[in-house]
């Protein structure tokens, strides 16, 4: 993400990391520069963060994903949050005071469940596409609970659901709202929730269930795969200006 002066956004891009993240983060860069119709001359300073963040040869300067994402979901929502991050490997809960400093810090344990792998993993094992499944969750009438928390076992139990003869929406259903329980279950949700990462911005249902499992307030940023992105750049802005 590129920020003009701190704050206007001029350019943004998303794409698949692969294997080789320093090729992906100049890809990405570059991709940013063309929609910002900038150069790399132009560009103060750079910031990189993410897993890959020390992969890439284009960044001054490094932070992590917990300090990006609590810098772009404030800078939005500058208030008391729960910022909830559903990303592909992993889950994060990080709490912020009113003032910005940030109080808590969760991550899940190291399992697919309840991350954007397992929905890639139920998605292959109910032959659909991983883009269509959120509507057809939307559209169903009823809930098909899952029992079981891990990937490996879910997977089974969605067959045994399929071969039940249980409607593919409701099954889908229940696998967004398993995502959801694993969340709640790793910490006290307060305040207003902000729910990012790829999860969220592809399944708006999953923040639909959120609500109802907490009662709390969900908001989805307007680019939720990305408010890390964000956070990264006006740290980026602050240093250069500091």
């Amino acid at each position: 993400m590129i920020l003009e002066d701190g704050r206007e956004i001029r350019g943004q891009a998303v794409i698949r990391s692969g294997v080789d993240f320093t090729a992906a983060a100049k890809e990405v860069f570059d991709l940013a520069l063309g929609q910002a119709g900038l150069g790399e001359e132009d560009i103060s300073a750079v910031l990189a963060t993410g897993y890959g963040r020390q992969n890439t040869n284009i960044a001054q300067e490094t932070k992590t994903e917990i300090a990006c994402q609590a810098r772009g979901c404030y800078h939005l929502y500058p208030e008391a949050l729960t910022i909830i991050d559903i990303g592909g490997q992993d889950n994060k809960i990080i709490k912020l005071a009113a003032d910005g400093v940030r109080t808590g810090f969760m991550m899940n344990r190291k399992c697919a469940a309840g991350t954007g792998a397992f929905l890639e993993e139920m998605a292959a094992r109910l032959a659909i596409d991983l883009d269509g499944m959120n509507d057809l969750a939307a559209a169903a009438t009823e809930t098909v609970e899952l029992g079981a928390y891990c990937t490996v076992f879910s997977a089974t139990e969605v067959l045994e659901k399929i071969r039940a003869g249980h409607p593919l929406g409701a099954i889908i259903r229940g696998v967004f709202l398993s995502m959801v329980k694993r969340v709640i279950e790793m910490d006290l949700m307060e305040n207003r929730i902000v729910l990012t990462g790829g999860v969220a911005a592809h399944n708006p249902l999953v923040a639909e269930l959120l609500a109802q499992a907490t009662g709390a307030e969900v908001t989805v940023p307007p680019f939720p795969q990305i408010t890390g992105a964000l956070g990264a750049a006006l740290l980026a802005g602050e240093k250069v200006r500091s």
